[in-house]
């Protein structure tokens, strides 16, 4: 099987459809011949060069400046001259691919080109299914697989496009999304690893949660859903969901007339450290669930790489400590603003940086809790939430460390809640253009006397949970029945942004 190579002249485009279809061909062809190569290799038998097979590209040249609708966030570059972007998986982005080359062509009016990259695939990124290449070799074969085939490289992994800091390309070009192929394939990989279901499971509305019980309601809230009969499912503005998928690819289908849901697949013996559920539409519109555990640095773990599947938004919901004498264990916190003692994402956004909060994201979310809650007056819901600044830190036992300063502090910037995660998510919604949002509730008050202790905290867990995942999903179909062109905002656009969503 042989490759195309960045000899192979372009082709140009006006229909969307069949741009998509020529970065599929170059895509499939490439990677399967890659793995046909491999498995020569494995078998041992020789192979007389390095095997190099390379991503498609998808490109536009732009030769005046372009009146643009000014409302829009995206589909669009800005000035003149050419801009590209190496390409990857499209049977897990097909639709995304089609929509972004669709509203390049719609915007610039312009033929959209598609080629042969200069970016090499990994021989490890050729398997999306996560094969381990090294099984059953010999440990002699093991050395030799670097001499005739690519390895992962981290030069080709960063983040500068995103981070604004990204040089144009060696031919002039600047980009046209915010994520190379590589840097796609690399976190896509990852996902599958710490969350133990597929990419292609994910849906464009994610909640990151710090705690399991917010789990079992999830999966508790999907089994209901599907179990729905179809006349009340169509009438079920919730629905259309379609399944529900667990970590191991354990799925549960909707069911279908009078016969109950069908189950397939089997449970995970062990879960992976941040395991992954997703209640699924046929549109991708669902809801995923992922539980991020404790801690800033999984925080931005695992937002690094669901990132690249470009979702619509993510929140956070979890549990905080309150700040003010005055908050109820069980009050909801919405966040508007933070103080950002993380650390983690120091490099990548400095602190400096401020991250609003967003109108369209903090509207679903007020409006959930009074839904849920049924507060149905601005004032009645004051007495079961409060908004304001969420100090997130990365040290558990803060509570025991530097305690008069840390009031002190607390106080100045008006702090009224304090977690592990929040602004961590928050921050790199910002840096992503993930439109993010965080609304907590209050699990113990440590500065009025109210610790968290094992029979104070399973009673809170009980009463709460449920009511608080509710609202989280609430808001997540208001975002998505509010249409996506006004959920996207201009306000995490920077001077120099890229054409993709």
């Amino acid at each position: 099987m042989s490759f195309f190579s960045p000899d192979t002249p372009p082709r140009f485009f006006t229909d969307a459809e069949a741009a998509l279809a020529f970065v599929a061909e170059i895509y499939h062809t490439n990677t399967r011949s890659l793995q046909a190569r491999f498995a020569a290799f494995s078998r041992g038998e020789g192979v007389a060069e390095r095997q190099v097979a390379y991503y498609p590209y998808a490109a536009i040249t732009t030769r005046q400046a372009t009146t643009i609708d000014s409302r829009l966030a995206f589909g669009f570059v800005q000035g003149v001259g050419r801009f590209q972007i190496s390409l990857t998986r499209p049977d897990v982005f097909a639709a995304y691919y089609k929509e972004q080359f669709r509203l390049l062509l719609a915007n610039h009016g312009v033929p959209l080109e598609i080629g042969v990259s200069h970016a090499v695939i990994p021989v490890h990124f050729a398997y999306p299914e996560g094969m381990y290449l090294e099984q059953g070799l010999a440990p002699e074969r093991l050395g030799q697989i670097r001499n005739f085939f690519a390895m992962p490289s981290l030069a080709a992994m960063d983040d500068r496009i995103v981070n604004g800091v990204a040089e144009p390309f060696g031919d002039g070009s600047r980009p046209l999304a915010l994520f190379t192929a590589p840097r796609v394939d690399y976190s896509l990989h990852r996902l599958r690893h710490y969350t133990g279901t597929n990419p292609e499971d994910f849906q464009k509305f994610v909640i990151f949660t710090n705690y399991p019980f917010y789990v079992e309601e999830f999966v508790r809230t999907a089994q209901a859903l599907l179990a729905q009969p179809e006349a009340e499912a169509e009438a079920d503005a919730a629905q259309p969901y379609t399944a529900l998928v667990e970590p191991g690819g354990r799925t549960l289908l909707k069911a279908v007339g009078d016969a109950p849901p069908q189950q397939r697949g089997e449970a995970m013996a062990r879960l992976p450290q941040m395991p992954a559920y997703h209640l699924q539409r046929a549109d991708g519109l669902g809801i995923s669930l992922v539980n991020i555990g404790v801690g800033p640095s999984n925080a931005k773990n695992i937002s690094d790489h669901i990132a690249v599947l470009r979702p619509h938004a993510w929140i956070m919901l979890g549990h905080c400590a309150g700040l003010h004498e005055s908050q109820k264990l069980g009050d909801f916190v919405l966040a508007h603003a933070y103080v950002r003692d993380d650390h983690v994402l120091d490099y990548d956004l400095p602190q400096w940086v401020p991250v609003p909060a967003l109108a369209e994201v903090q509207k679903a979310l007020e409006t959930a809790v009074a839904t849920i809650t049924a507060h149905h007056s601005a004032y009645a819901v004051k007495s079961v939430m409060r908004t304001g600044t969420v100090v997130t830190v990365d040290n558990r036992n803060w509570e025991i460390t530097g305690y008069a300063q840390l009031v002190q502090r607390f106080s100045q910037s008006r702090a009224i809640a304090l977690d592990m995660e929040s602004a961590t998510i928050a921050a790199n919604g910002f840096r992503f253009r993930v439109p993010y949002g965080t609304l907590l509730c209050v699990s113990d008050k440590p500065l009025h006397g109210e610790i968290k202790l094992p029979g104070m905290a399973n009673h809170f867990y009980k009463e709460q949970v449920g009511q608080h995942l509710k609202v989280g999903m609430q808001a997540m179909a208001l975002l998505r029945e509010n249409g996506l062109e006004t959920l996207h905002s201009r306000k995490l656009r920077s001077f120099a942004e890229s054409a993709f969503q």
